[in-house]
């Protein structure tokens, strides 16, 4: 949004995202407050000045949200909502407001609240103030000039949570340092210019989660290795690694480039023999053998870098596994400060006696329950064999099996003779021999057809 091919794209008038409030379209009156400019003092009115404040001020941190920005100015926002050629005359109030309540901070006065030795890196980048905006400033006058740049303080602190987690999702957070070049390409997407970058920066520096050093006129990013970790300066080991991870990046282009050589004189070579020039073809294959001959050394000095850092990162995560069983083991004596064998044989010990108790109280209850009826179970186990056998000895005195079974309210169940029954069966059996006598003829034995 800041540069100038950006600030050229953007359209004359009106939010280009489309995300204003229906007021816009519909309340030509409400609309026409809106735009007006505040009183000079609140206590003129103040219900009309906080419903134009309650408005504006949420309005211009969200328009900024939805864009993508950290850092307004006074006319970029007169640009954005502007309506049917009319600009809202209260935003430079809004904005003196914003910075009254901390909201929004100059540029200038952000980068000088942070405590940081490195920050002379991105001077460069950053315009100066000009003198009237300092003098301004001396005089008391704390009208925003149109040019200004502010930083929306809550909108930074999300976007340097992004990149954070944008740095932690990618590659390059296998070691905590890395080149601010590599870390600029992989935030393009998410900062817009340079600028917001080198803010976002020094507001993770602020927060104590990067570092930033130059190393042999590099510059170098360290990041915190956990999310609520604090970052540590850079130390020896972290530039060795660097270096390290550089020698390996050098020396991966460089076999790249071998390999895109050799297979140059490998063409070569091919198309010296097809026009019939033997000794050129031969100077081209033992070129090729040099070219190969220098890609296996450079593999071999590539493997030893690659191993070395193999290791590094083996020894890193020993460590974070060595830590991690050091807060276990302090948060066991913790836990197990206050319990010891014997205590704990104590306790079981007092639990069996109230068992014991509670079986002892439950016995006496159920025997007070029978007021002293007690029953021998011997004597019950006699009189029961004697009630079995006198049983087994008596006949059953059952009712006569029935020779006919009338059914209330049924249809009789019809009597079928034994004639019926066989003349029944002998046409079944006609009928899986296929052949079915008539039912009007005489019944006689059928002989088979040869």
């Amino acid at each position: 949004m800041w540069s100038p091919e950006r600030e050229a794209e953007a359209p004359a008038g009106g939010d280009p995202a489309g995300l204003l409030p229906p007021e816009w379209e519909e309340d030509e009156e409400r609309l026409s407050f809106l735009f007006s400019a505040f009183k000079r003092s609140r206590e003129v009115n103040s219900t009309d000045w906080d419903s134009k404040m309650g408005f504006w001020a949420p309005l211009v941190l969200s328009h900024s949200r939805r864009q993508g920005v950290v850092r307004l100015r006074l006319r970029d926002l007169q640009e954005a909502f502007q309506r049917k050629g009319s600009v809202p005359l209260g935003l430079a109030t809004v904005l003196q407001d914003l910075l009254r309540r901390g909201e929004l901070q100059r540029e200038s006065d952000f980068m000088a609240s942070v405590d940081s030795s490195w920050i002379s890196w991105g001077v460069g980048v950053f315009l100066l103030k000009p003198l009237k905006w300092t003098l301004s400033n001396m005089l008391g006058d704390n009208k925003v000039p149109a040019e200004e740049v502010l930083v929306a303080l809550e909108l930074l602190k999300e976007k340097a949570e992004e990149v954070y987690r944008l740095y932690q999702n990618s590659p390059l957070s296998s070691h905590p340092v890395v080149a601010l070049s590599e870390l600029s390409t992989l935030c393009a997407g998410s900062c817009l210019d340079e600028r917001t970058f080198y803010l976002v920066l020094l507001q993770l520096q602020k927060e104590k989660r990067v570092t930033v050093l130059e190393q042999n006129g590099e510059k170098i990013v360290k990041f915190a290795r956990g999310p609520h970790a604090k970052v540590s300066p850079v130390n020896d080991v972290d530039v060795g690694v660097y270096q390290l991870m550089q020698s390996e990046q050098l020396l991966s282009r460089k076999v790249e480039s071998l390999s895109q050589e050799a297979e140059r004189y490998k063409e070569e070579a091919r198309r010296a023999c097809r026009a019939g020039k033997k000794q050129l073809a031969l100077r081209s294959l033992k070129a090729k053998q040099r070219t190969e001959k220098r890609i296996e050394a450079l593999h071999a000095k590539l493997d030893t870098v690659q191993g070395i850092l193999d290791r590094i990162y083996a020894s890193q995560t020993d460590q974070m596994v060595f830590n991690a069983y050091q807060a276990g083991v302090g948060a066991l004596k913790l836990s197990m400060k206050d319990v010891t064998v014997e205590k704990a044989e104590s306790l079981v010990d007092q639990i069996q006696e109230l068992c014991d108790t509670q079986d002892e109280v439950s016995q006496t209850l159920a025997g007070g329950v029978t007021n002293g009826l007690d029953f021998d179970s011997e004597e019950l186990e006699k009189e029961l064999d004697i009630l079995l056998q006198d049983t087994t000895k008596e006949p059953l005195d059952l009712p006569d099996n029935p020779q006919e079974t009338f059914h209330t309210n049924s249809v009789p169940t019809p009597r079928i003779s034994d004639a019926e029954l066989e003349a029944e069966l002998e046409k079944l059996s006609l009928s899986e021999g296929g052949l079915v006598p008539s039912s009007k003829s005489p019944k006689r034995q059928l002989e088979p057809t040869l």
